[in-house]
């Protein structure tokens, strides 16, 4: 099988301005995500989809291939499935194929090489996506609600009442660790969850997904802590 590894990384960044470029344990952002798809074994090619040419630039010095994103792709209200959509036709288009797309999202740089695997490995026959989740904190039969303006407040799912956290299902909260398909069912598709879905459960030390300030103070702790990588 083989295995192309994708890094979207657009450059506007609102949560966290120059997120993916940003350094962390001395280097940047997206340069750990490169560094584990180098690790895999199954992985032929790296591509990094994106409209920033300071992002495209850390790329090539991380030994990266470049996909140009359109503008219009890389906007706040563009879906990132689209992206995906965009840099698997571009392959196409230039004559190469591969068997499965394989997506590591920059702001999950605690992962490590077996996550990665672990989500090669549930791929199969009977299964479309593999997602990475990790336990809940809050659940939404229990201590996660609604709220209206004025401040009413119902519990997300009332049709469960239950008065012990330990009574409820467990849930799960999805992570950027990885994403795991093939090319055709994200062509022929609108999201993640159109066909099946598998997942795998990453613990929370792994599992930090950087969207602003406050998430990558906790992610450079972490990553600094003694033991933890």
């Amino acid at each position: 099988m083989k295995v192309y590894a994708f890094i979207f990384a657009r450059g506007g960044s609102t949560g966290l301005p120059g997120k993916n470029i940003k350094s962390l344990g001395g280097l940047p952002l997206i340069a750990h995500s490169i560094k584990v798809a180098q690790q895999l074994e199954a992985v032929k090619k790296i591509y990094v989809s994106t409209d920033s040419d300071e992002i495209a630039d850390v790329a090539k010095t991380f030994s990266a291939e470049l996909i140009k994103r359109p503008p219009e792709l890389a906007s706040n209200t563009a879906p990132e499935w689209l992206a995906w959509q965009h840099a698997i036709k571009f392959l196409l288009d230039r004559g190469e194929t591969f068997d499965v797309f394989l997506s590591l999202p920059t702001t999950s740089p605690l992962r490590i090489k077996q996550d990665v695997e672990h989500c090669l490995a549930m791929l199969c026959d009977k299964t479309d996506m593999v997602i990475t989740v990790t336990p809940s904190q809050r659940s939404p039969y229990f201590n996660m609600v609604t709220r209206q303006e004025e401040g009413t407040s119902e519990i997300v799912n009332s049709d469960v009442r239950l008065s012990r956290r330990q009574d409820v299902p467990s849930t799960f909260d999805i992570t950027t660790v990885a994403y795991v398909s093939r090319p055709a069912y994200i062509l022929q598709n609108t999201n993640l969850f159109s066909g099946k879905v598998k997942s795998v459960i990453v613990p929370k030390e792994r599992a930090i997904d950087i969207d602003d300030a406050y998430d990558f103070m906790v992610a450079e702790t972490i990553y600094n802590s003694e033991g933890t990588r």
